[in-house]
């Protein structure tokens, strides 16, 4: 990079990042939060914005790229995961986001998200789960909870609904984490822990739908409430929680447990947080789900899993590479006509 471009990428502001486009979410809506503190990050990447580009897809979370003053490109319905590896497939020098609904990316893209996770492209997913279809006025979505009553369930929702950070570990996801709207500070950091992980990021984001599903997710970012319905995770720290950090929790075998700090138990007993752990990771994305676990369990945010493989779009090239290495380079005309050809009298 030249001297003149990295001075410009120095000195750009959270506001370099924000177009000159009218933000249309509903008022309160948590898009705005995580809106935010993607455009309060994106300076500090030394990134220069005609190189960084958001793919999104259909939803209320999709007009994301709208509001970025980067490349970016609405897509269509959960296909934004595909584009994105196309685009990194051809230009594996910019910095690729994907931003995605629980609907668009669990649902008409599901199968596109299990390609994008074990193929590994270097981009940064992002998940804004609000547990409803918002944009088409409320329809239970793949992550809604049982018996959800909505305008399309009016006697409640028979489906098992999904739980994205087990799908990616599901799908061997390099990097698994998880994050809310309504925690700036952290949410701030967990972007920044996906951005500097090389392969493909999910992350998780609870986005409150205020008109839809509001309080969805109250109880993990309400003041009363949240100390002892959630747990940071942080690598290298024992599973603490609560106030005053009075809880904790240890492995009973496989089993999570809940110790309690002020009445004996110590720190030192409490589960190790150790975010390359494959198996103790499994048991972390299904914590607060587990119907074999008893109990009331926390439930956990931070970085679960990650791991180092190699992108796809790395490996695309060495093998372009090597072709051309022992072949030269290909024909392309002759390869569109084939071995078998016809002469037309």
């Amino acid at each position: 990079m030249s001297e003149s471009v990295q001075t410009v990428v120095q000195n750009l502001t959270t506001k370099d990042f924000q177009s000159d486009q009218e933000v249309r979410w509903c008022p309160g809506c948590g898009d705005y939060s995580i809106l935010a503190q993607v455009q309060k990050i994106m300076p500090t990447l030394g990134i220069p914005r005609e190189n960084i580009a958001i793919i999104s897809g259909i939803g209320c979370s999709s007009r994301f790229p709208y509001y970025m003053e980067t490349f970016g490109m609405h897509s269509i319905h959960g296909r934004a995961t595909a584009i994105a590896s196309g685009l990194k497939a051809a230009r594996p020098d910019l910095s690729v986001w994907i931003v995605s609904g629980d609907g668009d990316s669990m649902s008409i893209g599901g199968n596109h998200t299990i390609h994008l996770l074990r193929r590994n492209f270097n981009v940064n997913f992002m998940v804004f789960n609000n547990q409803i279809y918002g944009l088409t006025k409320g329809q239970y979505s793949p992550t809604s909870e049982e018996n959800k009553v909505t305008k399309s369930t009016p006697y409640g929702s028979l489906d098992h609904p999904f739980n994205p950070l087990a799908l990616a570990m599901g799908a061997d996801g390099t990097f698994i984490a998880r994050s809310m709207d309504r925690d700036p500070k952290h949410l701030q950091e967990i972007l920044l822990r996906s951005n500097a992980h090389k392969g493909t990021s999910f992350l998780e984001i609870y986005q409150n739908c205020n008109i839809f599903n509001d309080g969805a997710f109250e109880i993990f970012t309400e003041k009363a409430t949240k100390p002892i319905e959630t747990i940071f995770l942080e690598q290298g720290k024992p599973l603490v929680f609560g106030a005053n950090k009075e809880k904790g929790i240890k492995l009973d075998g496989f089993k999570p447990v809940v110790v309690d700090l002020s009445n004996g138990a110590s720190a030192d007993d409490c589960w190790i947080h150790d975010e390359h752990d494959f198996y103790k990771a499994q048991i972390l994305v299904r914590m607060f789900d587990d119907p074999r676990i008893d109990g009331h369990l926390p439930r956990p945010f931070g970085v679960f899993y990650q791991t180092d493989r190699p992108c796809y779009e790395d490996m695309l090239q060495a093998q372009v590479d090597e072709v051309i290495s022992k072949k030269g380079k290909g024909d392309l005309n002759k390869l569109i006509r084939g071995n078998e050809t016809w002469t037309i009298a």
